[in-house]
């Protein structure tokens, strides 16, 4: 394979891709950036995208994982218009529900002299290379290409079944690709290529063209993984448009590795690359997409936090760079809490929420179900988390104080940790302060100038000696929302009796 010259095509004037995923597993956010950047150009351009299933390998797809995309296209809000649950000229939409097709056009294949029977098996390929002085894992070595029809018949006596193979051409094979320039393959690098098994099943390798042609996809962005089987698809393309069956070869875009730790692929196996270990966190849609865009593309210099609109307004997959991505997962947790501080605080509270139940903070899994004394602690407690907390499910550890009744939070390690031998002293001055606050003026102004005259002013203590022992008392975490506003949430029973309560601990 080599690089001609940088030369990015055209797109066509009604751009048709397609996102077509296999269900083996659950989705990694290499899959979704395919999805993405799919559906991005297909919303830049007016487009359409449609959305199939490659479920022919029975030994690996399962419908849990089927199951799983779908759920995850949903949450992100990337949709499509044709395909799955969607319906459209071109179904069904699902590859094991297509196998009368991919025979059909394998016999037309094997007809016209384009596909040829093989009989040999992978031991024989490798002996021959062997014997010619090749590397055993050199490839198959085109034996079948001649056979004549008395030597099928032997093989068939011998109980022998045969492949279907492509008959590659002898000469160099060039395209343009949209991201990565003229890429060429010399003449003699592809070997001719398996499309049906023995046993009649078809591969990938020809029912992906297969669909992508009867579809009338027009423009197809992969991953860079997929590079190799290109030569391999546009010779088949070129046969499918000799037979009728597809209309044009449609244009290739090769994206970039998604690079993990130890600069190898991120692959899906690693935690970061599993998709609802993301959601589980407290990832929003918002911010996950928005970090899975810069994975090869940016919206302008210096620019990393933007919306799905804006990208829309602005995506070309010729701008798309070659270079491998890396995920950070850093830098996506960033990106998300800019998103979260862009939402309505009531879209925050709603999506807070599952987080909320999940970890046993409050009664139910939706705003609606809550009590009234959680929404009324959620709502008051919104401004002081949401600027704070980077995912959904840090909302909790910030909000949990507040909804508890508990009269004594035990501290946490870290917390404690903070705890100077000053702390008991502390707590006695903040008590007596506070006890004589009436309920009416328990306000996080009042409190706050109470607590620094009594703390501050006249016991001589540094702001953070000061207030530190209450900030733990009233949340046991080292890392709360404000404090004087807690207090003014929690009210002044239980504000006192945490106070308290820590002061008998120490």
């Amino acid at each position: 394979m080599t690089d001609a010259e940088n030369t990015k095509p055209e797109l066509p004037a009604n751009v048709r891709v397609r996102f077509c995923p296999s269900p083996t597993g659950t989705p990694h956010v290499g899959m979704i950036r395919t999805a993405l950047f799919n559906w991005a150009e297909a919303r830049a351009t007016g487009g359409k995208l449609v959305f199939r299933i490659e479920d022919t390998d029975a030994a690996r797809d399962s419908e849990e994982s089927y199951n799983q995309i779908l759920e995850s296209l949903r949450w992100l809000g990337i949709d499509w218009d044709e395909g799955i649950d969607v319906g459209g000229p071109h179904g069904p939409y699902r590859q094991s529900e297509r196998t009368a097709i991919y025979k059909d056009v394998a016999a037309k294949l094997l007809e016209a002299g384009y596909a040829y029977e093989s009989f040999s098996t992978p031991e024989e390929i490798k002996e021959r290379n062997l014997a010619a002085g090749r590397p055993a894992e050199f490839g198959y070595d085109g034996y079948d290409r001649n056979l004549t029809e008395e030597q099928k018949a032997a093989f068939r006596a011998e109980g022998r079944k045969p492949a279907l193979r492509i008959r590659m051409p002898d000469e160099d094979i060039a395209f343009d690709d949209l991201i990565r320039g003229t890429i060429e393959f010399k003449a003699g690098s592809v070997p001719d290529y398996v499309i049906v098994r023995p046993n009649g099943d078809p591969l990938y390798t020809l029912t992906n063209p297969v669909d992508d042609a009867m579809m009338e996809i027009n423009v197809v962005l992969r991953g860079e993984d997929l590079l190799s089987s290109t030569p391999r698809q546009i010779v088949l393309y070129r046969y499918l448009e000799e037979l009728g069956i597809a209309k044009t070869t449609p244009l290739f875009g090769h994206m970039p590795y998604v690079m993990g730790q130890g600069n190898k692929k991120l692959s899906k196996r690693d935690p970061e690359s599993n998709l609802f270990n993301h959601r589980d966190a407290g990832f929003i849609r918002e911010g996950l997409l928005n970090y899975l865009a810069l994975l090869g593309w940016s919206i302008a210099p210096d620019r990393d936090v933007f919306s799905m609109d804006e990208m829309i307004a602005k995506f070309d997959v010729r701008d798309v760079k070659a270079n491998p991505a890396r995920f950070d997962l850093d830098k996506a947790i960033s990106i998300n809490a800019e998103h979260i501080r862009m939402l309505e605080p009531a879209d925050f509270l709603k999506r807070s929420v599952p987080y909320l139940h999940r970890d046993g903070v409050v009664s139910a899994d939706n705003w609606d179900a809550l009590t009234a004394r959680e929404q009324e602690i959620l709502t008051a407690a919104a401004p002081l988390v949401q600027p704070r907390v980077r995912l959904l499910g840090e909302v909790a550890g910030m909000v949990g104080s507040l909804l508890s009744t508990e009269e004594y939070i035990e501290p946490a390690d870290d917390a404690r940790k903070q705890l100077k031998e000053s702390a008991g002293e502390v707590l006695d001055a903040a008590i007596a302060a506070l006890e004589g606050v009436d309920e009416a003026d328990w306000k996080t102004d009042n409190l706050h100038e109470t607590l620094n005259k009594a703390l501050v002013e006249d016991g001589g203590y540094k702001p953070r000696l000061a207030f530190g022992p209450v900030r733990v008392a009233m949340s046991g975490r080292r890392v709360s929302p404000p404090l004087f506003e807690s207090m003014e949430i929690v009210g002044k029973p239980i504000s006192i009796a945490r106070l308290k309560g820590l002061r008998e601990h120490l």
